[in-house]
C-alpha cells in the first residue's frame, strides 16, 4: 500500500537566490526518489505558504520506502544539500496550517 507525504522546506533566508536553490533541489527530490524506486510516478505537487515554506506532496512507492530513503546514499546526499539551505518544520508550524482548509500558492517545477 502506498502512502502520501507532505514534506515541508523553509528557506533559511529571504534571499530569492536561496529560494531558487531550494526549489531546484526540491525538483530533483521527486525524480531521485523515483529513480531509486522509492516514489511512484504519480506527479508530485509543490506549493508555497505565506511564510515562504515550500510543501511538496508525493506518493511513496510502498510502506517501506520512507524508511529505505533514510539509508539510501543518493537520497541522503540530496537531503544534506537541502539542509544547507533550509529547515524542515513540522506541518503544524507552517503558516496557515493552524486553521481548517489552509490555502497555498502553486509552484511550477
Amino acid at each position: 500500500m502506498s502512502r502520501f507525504t507532505i514534506a515541508t522546506y523553509k528557506p533559511d533566508t529571504d534571499d530569492p537566490k536561496n529560494h531558487e536553490a531550494l526549489r531546484d533541489l526540491i525538483a530533483q527530490h521527486h525524480m531521485t526518489l523515483k529513480m531509486e524506486g522509492l516514489a511512484t510516478s504519480r506527479p508530485s505537487l509543490l506549493l508555497h505558504a505565506d511564510d515562504g515554506t515550500f510543501l511538496e506532496i508525493f506518493e511513496w512507492a510502498n510502506d517501506e520506502a520512507a524508511a529505505a530513503a533514510h539509508t539510501n546514499e543518493r537520497v541522503q546526499a540530496l537531503w544534506a544539500k537541502m539542509g544547507e539551505v533550509a529547515s524542515f518544520p513540522a506541518l503544524a508550524n507552517v503558516a496557515g496550517c493552524d486553521r481548517p482548509f489552509p490555502h497555498f500558492a502553486p509552484v511550477k517545477l
